[in-house]
């Protein structure tokens, strides 16, 4: 057969070997028959061709009752353009899958399939689907492209093709995406790397489509008050190397985001301090400190108190540590390149050991006084107890006939060590034994015991002090025998003197009455109520003299006053007299 017309009408002609060429009833001007009978040659004309030829045809010798094999006739009908709907332009929302349909229509023979093209590139993925009559006859085909269009896909232009054997070049339809997608952004921060305290500006710029219509600034999640627009400027610091900044940009479709992170240059930041240890000799410890910082901080272990380097890094081990290890560890950072962070942050290591006792100077005592025994005590874990011994017995606590012990927490503890205590042996009426023995203070831990000998030390009165206080005995011996001769040489001479013999007055202002208040003259003018009691005396030897000056001497501190006044009866009274001014001693019986 022929390449059919567009009108799906065509010449057929149907070739067959008959001995005779029959003639063909009226009515049937589309068809004719030719050929050469002589040869036996008889071809069926069919123009123009409709879709009712199509049918299976014979060619008959009546006479000789002959019948060729069936010839089926095809009548081949090209499809039309297809359809696609939405055409020319689809809008699609980029990142939702979506589905483009193209339809066929008519009655195209054979059936024609429709292929998708993009740029002349074939798609696969299509689904195909016929619509079919009751009577099984074709009324449409469609193909259903599914896919799920990004922001490069707008303006593409994508081609439905229906072809068949009727039209192998096939017709085509063409159509334009226009897509609609949420923002694409991208996020520029200038300078990209900072020192901590400079200035940064972000920039965040985007294609959308609808346009945009907001901006949204945030920092490690939380959102950055104030700030609007597509720019946005900051003071760097060191939150801002872990914490990003985002750019949420929206629009009538959706919404994108965008982060970066600074690389900020800062100095040296704590972020966890060494833990205290406390572990047993023998064992092995480990510190652990933690310094966050840009570029990261060289970190380094010393002992307070010393310049020795012991390690560097964030863990500092000690292996197999002992009593020697106990003290305080700093781990140090320096400061950054602009000055500013580093520091030192410490822990103690405890190392757990039998108890160390150490007596403490005790003062020495006098035999029968008091005395007070002290020993130090460190130890980790703390002791269950201190205890003194001696030879007769032991106390940890309370007293126990002449001796008291107390305990208490010392001032300040060795580093490392423990907390300290102090122990106090009180001993009341010391003995000969106490300053010949010993006296032995010892605590006990889980890991042992400890302890050590305290002694007393005796006290005696120095030989200086014995000849001071001999010296001193013996001049107030001969003081006392001094004033007993000059006495009684004064007595003698008063008894022997030429003046007449009267009693002598004695006033004692400490009577009842009170203390006297008046002068000299008012006591010996006034009467004898005024002047208090008078106490007669047979004493020859205290003379009251009323016309020559009163001298007055208190020999008692004021407890008694005694006024007299007696002349010289000779050179060697009067000496004695002086002498005894001079010395400033009376003693009168």
């Amino acid at each position: 057969m022929e390449d059919l017309p567009n009108n799906y009408k065509a010449d057929a002609q149907v070739q067959e070997p008959s001995l005779e060429v029959p003639l063909l009833p009226r009515g049937w001007s589309r068809y004719w028959i030719s050929g050469n009978a002589v040869i036996g040659q008889h071809d069926l004309h069919i123009r123009p061709v409709e879709l009712e030829d199509q049918a299976s045809y014979e060619c008959q010798a009546t006479q000789a009752g002959l019948r060729s094999r069936p010839a089926q006739l095809h009548v081949l009908v090209p499809p039309e353009a297809p359809q696609v709907l939405g055409s020319p332009s689809v809008s699609l929302v980029a990142g939702v899958p979506a589905n483009l349909t193209c339809r066929s229509h008519g009655d195209a023979r054979p059936i024609p399939e429709l292929l998708w093209f993009r740029d002349g590139v074939r798609l696969d993925g299509a689904t195909f689907y016929q619509t079919l009559l009751k009577d099984g006859t074709t009324v449409s085909v469609e193909s259903i492209l599914t896919l799920t269009p990004s922001s490069h896909d707008d303006g593409a232009t994508l081609v439905c093709r229906a072809r068949s054997q009727a039209l192998p070049a096939g017709k085509d339809t063409a159509i334009t995406l226009s897509l609609q997608y949420p923002p694409v952004v991208t996020l520029s921060a200038e300078p990209q790397t900072v020192q901590e305290g400079e200035k940064v500006s972000f920039l965040c710029q985007a294609m959308a489509q609808p346009p945009v219509t907001g901006y949204r600034w945030a920092k490690g999640g939380s959102p950055v008050l104030g700030a609007r627009g597509p720019m946005l400027e900051v003071v760097a610091d060191a939150s801002f190397l872990t914490a990003p900044v985002s750019c949420e940009v929206s629009n009538a479709v959706g919404s994108a985001n965008r982060s970066t992170a600074l690389d900020v240059q800062f100095g040296p930041i704590l972020q966890a301090k060494p833990e205290p240890l406390s572990v047993d000799t023998g064992e092995d410890a480990s510190f652990t400190c933690a310094w966050r910082g840009n570029p990261l901080p060289r970190v380094t272990w010393t002992r307070r108190g010393g310049a020795k380097v012991l390690g560097s890094g964030p863990t500092l081990r000690l292996p197999s540590v002992g009593l020697e290890d106990s003290g305080d560890y700093v781990c140090r950072a320096e400061p950054g390149l602009s000055g500013l962070g580093g520091g030192a942050a410490e822990a103690r290591l405890t190392v757990n050991a039998p108890p160390v006792v150490t007596a403490l100077h005790s003062a020495p005592a006098f035999l029968s006084g008091p005395a007070r025994l002290q020993c130090l005590v460190f130890a980790s874990p703390a002791p269950e107890a201190v205890v003194w011994s001696w030879d007769e017995g032991f106390l940890a606590k309370g007293s126990q006939g002449r001796f008291l012990v107390e305990t208490f927490p010392a001032p300040e503890g060795r580093g490392g060590q423990g907390p300290g205590l102090i122990s106090v042996l009180h001993i009341s009426g010391t003995q000969e034994s106490d300053f010949s023995r010993g006296f032995n203070c010892s605590a006990r831990n889980r890991l042992g015991e400890g302890g050590t000998l305290v002694n007393l030390g005796r006290r005696d009165l120095l030989p200086t002090v014995q000849i001071v206080a001999g010296a001193a005995s013996a001049a107030m011996t001969l003081l006392m025998v001094i004033t007993g001769v000059v006495l009684c040489c004064w007595r003698h001479s008063k008894a022997s003197a030429s003046f007449p013999k009267q009693k002598n007055l004695v006033r004692i202002p400490g009577s009842s009455h009170g203390p006297s208040s008046r002068g000299p003259e008012e006591e010996e003018t006034g009467s004898s109520k005024e002047r208090g009691p008078i106490v007669h005396t047979d004493h020859s030897d205290l003379v009251l003299d009323e016309a020559g000056p009163l001298e007055t001497k208190d020999p008692t501190n004021g407890y008694y006053k005694v006024r007299g006044v007696s002349p010289c009866t000779s050179p060697d009274s009067c000496v004695t007299s002086l002498l005894l001014k001079n010395a400033g001693v009376f003693n009168l019986p």
